[in-house]
Parts: structure tokens; sequence; C-alpha cells
């Protein structure tokens, strides 16, 4: 005997009426900012040198950014995800608070921290170190403020795989770093990727916290929106024309990112 048959529940009809106000509002722009280029002259405000020079240390550092959230975010997204110690809803929080802050903020908090005067700024002073307003600073705030994109989509993922075939594994005598690098990263893979790859789209386009930490000097921290930034008073086209190459990189970024989960990953 055959229970009733389902009738698929449809949408409101009036959910598409601002559906379709709210992507008009995030397209338009976009559409705008397009026309507003100066097509002729495009290839030669790309390929000026300061533009090339932002654009291959925007790279570089956030590469080396991304690199770094993984060697720190892995470890917070299994403790966050799998740890049952009290505290980790404040840890997590924590973890997530660059996410609300302004960036400017999250400069001033690194500056105070690796500043010649800062917290730890000084005694690194001591051995010849100095972070603030080089390349290593820039590599630093990018990370501060992409480390929460990786971390928040690495736990989702871990909680989304369960703890199945890592009791399997501990259960047939498997060591925990075994079970960590045999079991867990195998099955968290995807995500792991799609959290870098959304940390470096983040980290690529960081501002506030880089100019306030790091400055803004041609070669060493200059990336790519800051010299957007810079060229918007002093070539709006150049700027425009930059905008759209970064506005270029972030839609590849987030198609390669949603193909990658329609295939099936996290």
């Amino acid at each position: 005997m055959t229970g009733p048959a389902r009738i698929p529940a449809g949408l409101p009809r009036w959910l598409y009426l601002p559906a379709i106000v709210g992507a008009l509002f995030l397209t338009v722009p976009l559409l705008a900012m397009l026309v507003a280029v100066d097509w002729p002259r495009f290839p030669a405000l790309v390929m000026s040198e300061s533009s090339l020079q932002a654009l291959g240390l925007s790279l570089k550092t956030a590469l080396a950014s991304t690199a770094l959230c993984v060697l720190l975010g892995v470890p917070m997204s299994m403790v966050l995800a799998r740890s049952t110690v009290r505290g980790i809803p404040v840890l997590r929080a924590l973890v997530l608070l660059p996410l609300v802050l302004p960036p400017v903020v999250g400069g001033i908090a690194l500056l105070y921290t690796f500043g010649r005067r800062g917290l730890l700024g000084e005694y690194l002073e001591m051995f010849g170190l100095r972070i603030g307003f080089s390349t290593a600073a820039v590599v630093l705030a990018q990370a501060f403020v992409a480390l929460p994109f990786l971390v928040m989509t690495l736990e989702g993922a871990l909680r989304t795989a369960g703890r199945r075939y890592e009791d399997v594994a501990a259960t047939l005598g498997a060591r925990p770093t075994t079970v960590f690098r045999r079991v867990t990263v195998p099955l968290v893979l995807p995500g792991l990727v799609s959290g870098a790859v959304l940390a470096f789209a983040r980290a690529l386009g960081e501002f506030g916290a880089t100019l306030t930490f790091a400055g803004s000097l041609p070669g060493v921290t200059r990336t790519l929106p800051l010299e957007i930034y810079l060229q918007r008073e002093a070539d709006p086209d150049a700027a425009v024309a930059l905008s759209l190459l970064l506005v270029v990189v972030a839609v590849a970024i987030v198609v390669a990112v949603h193909a990658r989960r329609e295939v099936g990953g996290p």
C-alpha cells in the first residue's frame, strides 16, 4: 500500500521581487564599472610598471598568507570541530571576530602587537626582526582577516563528515596522528581546498589592515588594492581598469569554488 503522493512545495511568488532587487543591487554596480572602463587604454593601464608590481606583490603575499592560514587554520578547525574542552564557543567567537571587525581596527591591533613599540614587536626588534611596514606585515595583515574564512569552511566540512570513519580507524588501532593524516585530511580535502581558495581571495582584496599596519611602500607593501586607491586620485581610468582586473580574479575564484561544490565537495 503506497502513501499519498508527495507534492513539492513551491516558492511564494512575492519572494522573487526582493530576490531580483538584491541581484540587481549586486550586479548593476559591476556593470556600471564595465561601462566606465576606457577599453582602448585598458591593456596599457593594467600593464603599467606600477600596476604589474602591485599585482605581483598581491599574488605573492596572498599565497604566503594562505599558506599561513592553512598552517594555523587546520589545527584550529580540528579543535573547534572535534574537541570537547570547555570554552570552545568562546574560542570560536574569538576566531571569527575579524569577520565583524573593521579591517582598520585589525591593522591597529597588529600594529600594537608587532609594531616597533608593540607588545611583541619591541622584543622582536632586539633580535633584528622588524615586521611593521614590511612585506611580512602585509602577509600578517592578510592572514589576520582571511584566517576565519578557512576555519569556518573547514569546521563546517568536519562537522558534515562526522566522526564515523575516524572512530573506525581508532578502533582498529590507528594512532590519533595516523587517523588525522590518513582519514581526516583526505575526507575533508575538498573543504580544505575551498577554504584555502576563499582565504586567498580575501587576502588578495585586503586593504584596510594592510594600509594601517604595513603602509603603502612601492614594491614592498603596496598591493593592488592600495594601488587602486592611489590611482583613484591620480588616474581614475587606471583605478577602474585595475578594479575590473581584481573583480575578474575574484569572480574566477568564486566560480572555481562553486564548481567544486557542485561536483560533490563540501
